[in-house]
């Protein structure tokens, strides 16, 4: 999960770019990037950590120019070192940058394609790079010293040929402008729009619409599966589908969890997507419990807070906010490693203990993955006085690994593999647990556009909608994924820093 942004101004875009990416900055906190174009040269600046801490007035005064890409990083597998931070640069042909969101399944084969068949290589082991030398090789084929609008979008029909998986990614091509494509099956999103200004039309390409709207940007719409889109440095704007046999199956788990709400993905009210999962989740209730008893509603903050409002609407009773987030510890789900997760839950929250004491709280969570968090709340809510705790997810258990550019960790550390729901709802401490249904969750999602028929809900289901998904491919991540080789890696990366800083 990343987050990615591309303008073409009138004027210097570098303070856009950064209060875009600070818009962005919930879909990765890992890395910042920017990459600026200005009279035939590319100004990059990229480092570890969030985009306040990686962008100071020199970098900024670097950063000159009219065109640019931004990127936030959240790396899904390998490490987090800032080699790894986007944007990519490779210089054959033209010069390209690109800032990618998102997971190639079949990198590895690529990895090989690229090195034996395209004489290129990769410096990192992101597949974010293998996707910029894909895309940088078919360009390679056109043979042409100055590129036409055709060119681009033939070499991005062949970027679809050869990859699979889900992304989205902007690149800047140096003399040329910005282009901006998603897959074919629309699985990570991208959106562009515009503003006029004195000097002329501004475009604005970003992965979710509430960056456009903080800068003052019109949403056009989301690009369309297999589309891509090309902006000229001179601010011609053009589309085309590049993608032989598109279909929208875009990310359910947006909207569950990713996305912030005041965005709209796929023509979709976040917001709106997650007040019908409430009153869904209410409903399912009532069938279970119709005499239920439960005295309070609370959410925990932030993602759940939408749902969590009509739910406690439906049922009738009150709404409270019985937990005090801590803004300055980032989002638990998108942290490297068990212990860093249970740790930063006690520094994220503090329970108000009169919402608490000698009730019975329904605590409202939009999904449950690992279950560390769920565990450390129930526990925070009993020792706040709660007479019984129980627990409402507004997505279905998650079972099975994400491969399309979601750090779901191994499939034996979600805390609903292998077990009922009644055992979950015993390992996290809780007198009862209700989930969505799988139904309603699509329901309360495509509501918004018909259009869409179906979704990517492999997190829940097990299906994969790229259909190239094997069994020896969910070994190979879950590996890669696994909190253990997280932690040998980071344990790898200090030891590095230590004897750099030594020496």
């Amino acid at each position: 999960m990343c987050g990615i942004i591309g303008i073409v101004g009138k004027g210097p875009v570098n303070q856009l770019i950064y209060d875009g990416l600070t818009m962005l900055q919930h879909r990765g906190q890992d890395a910042a990037g920017m990459v600026t174009w200005e009279d035939g040269r590319l100004h990059l600046r990229k480092n570890n950590g969030m985009v306040r801490d990686v962008f100071h007035t020199r970098h900024m005064l670097q950063l000159r120019g009219n065109v640019g890409i931004g990127h936030v990083r959240y790396p899904t597998a390998g490490c987090s070192s800032a080699a790894e931070a986007q944007p990519f640069y490779v210089n054959s042909p033209y010069g390209i940058c690109l800032a990618h969101n998102g997971n190639l399944t079949n990198s590895e084969t690529l990895k090989r394609d690229l090195f034996i068949e395209d004489l290129r290589h990769l410096n990192t082991e992101s597949d974010s790079e293998v996707l910029l030398n894909v895309f940088a090789h078919e360009l390679q084929q056109m043979r042409k010293l100055r590129l036409e609008v055709d060119d681009i979008f033939n070499a991005v029909s062949g970027l679809h040929r050869r990859c699979r998986g889900g992304y989205a990614a902007i690149a800047i091509i140096n003399g040329s402008g910005i282009l901006a494509f998603r897959d074919p099956h629309g699985i990570r999103p991208v959106v562009f729009g515009q503003r006029q200004t004195e000097q002329g039309t501004e475009y604005m390409i970003a992965s979710e619409s509430v960056a456009l709207d903080v800068l003052g940007f019109q949403l056009i719409r989301d690009l369309e599966p297999g589309e891509a889109v090309f902006i000229s440095m001179d601010g011609e704007l053009h589309t085309r589908q590049c993608a032989d046999n598109p279909r929208y199956a875009p990310c359910i788990f947006e909207h569950v969890y990713l996305a912030r709400p005041d965005s709209i993905i796929d023509g979709i009210s976040v917001y709106k997507a997650r007040l019908r999962m409430g009153e869904k989740l209410a409903r399912r209730i009532l069938r279970e419990r119709p005499n239920h008893d439960i005295d309070v509603v609370i959410p925990i903050p932030d993602t759940s807070r939408t749902a969590a409002l009509p739910l406690a609407y439906e049922l009738g009773v009150k709404y409270r906010e019985g937990f005090v987030k801590n803004r300055y510890i980032p989002r638990t789900f998108i942290m490297p490693g068990q212990a860093v997760r249970k740790k930063s839950v006690r520094q994220k929250l503090n329970a108000i203990e009169l919402e608490f004491k000698d009730k019975n709280v329904l605590l409202v969570d939009d999904s449950i993955v690992r279950g560390t968090t769920s565990r450390e709340i129930v526990q925070m809510a009993r020792e706040a006085g709660a007479k019984n705790v129980y627990v409402a997810s507004a997505a279905p258990p998650v079972r099975y690994p994400n491969v399309y550019g979601i750090d779901m960790p191994a499939a034996d550390e979600f805390i609903a593999h292998g077990r009922s729901v009644d055992e979950i709802c015993k390992e996290i401490g809780a007198d009862w647990l209700v989930y969505q249904d799988m139904d309603d969750l699509i329901q309360a999602a495509s509501k918004g556009n018909p259009i869409i028929e179906a979704f990517d809900t492999s997190c829940f289901t097990g299906e994969y909608v790229t259909g190239d998904v094997s069994q020896d491919y969910l070994d190979q991540i879950s590996c890669a994924r696994s909190d253990d080789a997280k932690n040998q890696r980071e344990a790898g990366e200090d030891n590095l820093r230590d004897l750099t800083n030594s020496a």
